[in-house]
């Protein structure tokens, strides 16, 4: 491969949630002595990002003025470059396009010109933790759509229990997150169809989190909300950020895609109300280095190595740790694990399956906080040689018989 994601990086010192905030609040807590730590919790790589960013920084900070700027049109082609390359956009324009410190920020701000505080949301669960607390910060009661499992144990979602809840509480906003976060779907056409054939019945406005749509594996391809019908292209605010494909959180930057004027007005009002959701610029920079061709090449080898590491861990764990569900993710890089039949016949709560796994290093996350009764969250952006030793500290450590 072009790039590394071989070599294991210290991010020791470095201000890295994922290994120095263990033992804080919600964190998974500090391995034992004698264990080191294997980051499988907070949602960013362990792998170091493209060149091209770096690059791309350092040379605009070598110009040392940092003062009140705009957006240079280098921004916006790249952005309309990339979603007509990788997710077949057609009509995008500069117009379209918005700046947003967060695809959370840009969530509430979204739903505060379509809703009213305390009108009712709908949201598949499992649920991303970030909805929950965004959503509840500001106002907004969740009505949850629980998703299913088919006869092949795939994430479906449940349209009838979609219809009832839209009509009988009077629902007209929606958070769809597509892919999904945490049960690595990776939706087909038909299925957003299907949704958005609803949302269009009930007069529903979509807010679509595509934040994940760069992240598809095994061949899956992420179908864009907005492409399915013009229901949907008029009435979805989509938001995408290149900081969960290049691990740029820490740098903040996301962007909406509004093709409807009207909305499209009324979000960057409610957005600008603050006076705080301000591009950085560089993370303007970040972006440009990133939506480049090398960053393309960077993003297939990526795509290979997580799929290789999914592979191994949903094998491993579906030959090791009876009891323990695994669905292989079609997209992101998180798996969410059942653990209720292994608990149930060890006699094992989640907590202790948790703590047992924490004691040794392994820093895998609570999935309560996603509504997952008994299950685990777990990062793979790590390299191979992590999964597995992880993998076998977890054999003979947690889920041992």
């Amino acid at each position: 491969m072009k790039y590394d994601f071989v070599s294991i990086m210290d991010r020791v010192g470095k201000d890295a949630i994922a290994v120095e905030g263990l033992g804080n609040g919600k964190a998974p807590g500090a391995p034992k002595e004698g264990f080191d730590i294997i980051p499988m919790w907070v949602a960013d790589m362990n792998f170091p990002t493209v060149p091209t960013i770096p690059e791309a920084i350092i040379a605009r900070t070598q110009h040392p003025a940092y003062g009140y700027f705009a957006p240079r049109k280098e921004y916006f082609d790249s952005i309309i470059r990339w979603q007509e390359t990788h997710n077949g956009a057609t009509g995008l324009t500069a117009d379209c396009i918005g700046y947003e410190n967060g695809v959370l920020g840009g969530v509430v701000s979204a739903l505060n010109i379509c809703c009213s505080r305390g009108d009712k949301v709908l949201l598949h669960s499992p649920t991303y933790i970030g909805f929950t607390g965004s959503l509840g910060n500001n106002g907004y009661e969740i009505v949850h759509s629980p998703l299913v499992k088919d006869e092949n144990g795939v994430w479906r979602m449940d349209y009838a229990d979609m219809e009832q809840k839209l009509r009988d509480e009077h629902i007209h906003a929606t958070v769809f997150c597509s892919p999904h976060n945490p049960c690595g779907r990776v939706w087909e056409r038909w299925e957003i169809e299907k949704a958005m054939t609803l949302f269009e019945k009930y007069d529903v406005t979509v807010i679509s989190d595509e934040i994940w749509s760069d992240l598809t594996l095994f061949g899956n391809k992420h179908v864009p909300t907005q492409s399915v019908s013009d229901y949907a292209r008029n009435h979805t605010i989509a938001l995408y950020a290149p900081s969960k494909t290049f691990n740029l959180a820490g740098l903040v930057g996301s962007y909406h895609i509004i093709y409807n004027p009207t909305l499209r007005d009324r979000v960057r009002k409610e957005s600008s109300l603050s006076h705080y959701n301000s591009m950085n610029v560089l993370s303007m920079y970040a972006l440009i280095g990133a939506y480049r061709k090398e960053g393309e090449e960077w993003l297939e080898e990526l795509r290979e190595v997580l799929g290789g590491n999914v592979e191994y861990a949903c094998n491993f764990i579906r030959t090791h740790f009876e009891g323990v569900e695994c669905f292989q993710p079609e997209g992101t890089y998180m798996l969410f694990l059942d653990c209720t039949k292994w608990c149930e016949a060890h006699g094992k709560t989640i907590d202790e399956v948790e703590q047992a796994a924490w004691d040794v290093g392994v820093a895998v996350q609570d999935g309560r906080m996603f509504h997952g009764p008994c299950h685990l969250r777990m990062n793979l952006a790590l390299p191979l040689s992590r999964v597995q030793e992880a993998m076998a500290r977890l054999e003979k450590y947690v889920f041992c018989k």
